[in-house]
């Protein structure tokens, strides 16, 4: 399995700290402190927090504040790759750290030539998953499947309602579209992506540093046979 570094500025307007280390792609990782080696919710409990900029060598990369304890997730995000990262798009809904917390990352690297490596943070009345495809061949519409349990969209999110996706490719790759198709093949919904930055073809540009979409506010009800596909275009 292949790792990378990785950081995590995470802070409010009057201080910050610096959490870091070497990961492996393909699982979540715990990371600690630069300095002192220490977990965020031992290093800074009660601490107010509404900024997380997270940053990957290379890839694509998905964070999440985790009690260790009670597993919940409080708040999650996307990295952007290392010297790419934005203040004002890393800032969260303030969150006071609690004693038990964990900022934790899951990254993968950029896929093989003509092909892609893509991560949603898929949001329905049931929570909010990750989901992942690895090796997107260009121009074929590919499903997507929960990160850890493999599991189908309408699986997974069977008897609710989508309400935000955000999806994020592996550097330099271009989201052409995703789709929501149900149990008779057909489409029910289609949402054009775009590239992110940087991206070499579009002269750097892109939608943002950190995400290829980002869909708020849906309403999509989600039955059983449902399916997620992208579809991911050449560089």
């Amino acid at each position: 399995m292949t790792t990378q570094a990785v950081t995590a500025t995470i802070g409010n307007g009057r201080m910050s700290k610096i959490f870091g280390g070497t990961v492996t792609d393909g699982v979540w990782s715990n990371i600690q402190d630069t300095l002192s080696a220490t977990n965020l919710g031992i290093l800074i409990p009660g601490m107010p927090v509404n900024f997380v900029q997270a940053e990957y060598a290379g890839g694509l990369m998905a964070w999440r504040i985790q009690n260790a304890q009670s597993l919940q997730v409080s708040r999650r995000g996307w990295g952007a790759l290392e010297d790419y990262s934005c203040y004002k798009s890393s800032m969260i809904p303030t969150y006071s750290i609690g004693p038990d917390d964990m900022i934790q990352v899951y990254s993968q690297p950029s896929a093989q030539t003509d092909e892609t490596n893509a991560l949603a943070w898929v949001t329905t009345t049931k929570g909010t998953e990750l989901y992942e495809v690895l090796a997107v061949g260009d121009n074929a519409a590919t499903e997507m499947k929960t990160a850890l349990q493999d599991q189908s969209f309408g699986d997974a999110a069977f008897n609710s309602t989508l309400t935000q996706i955000s999806i994020c490719l592996n550097d330099g790759a271009n989201l052409d579209k995703v789709e929501f198709i149900d149990s008779a093949g057909g489409v029910v919904l289609t949402i054009q992506g775009d590239s992110r930055i940087p991206n070499a073809t579009q002269g750097g540009g892109g939608t943002s540093a950190y995400y290829n979409l980002m869909v708020p506010n849906m309403g999509l009800q989600v039955t059983k046979g449902f399916k997620m596909k992208i579809t991911v275009i050449p560089e």
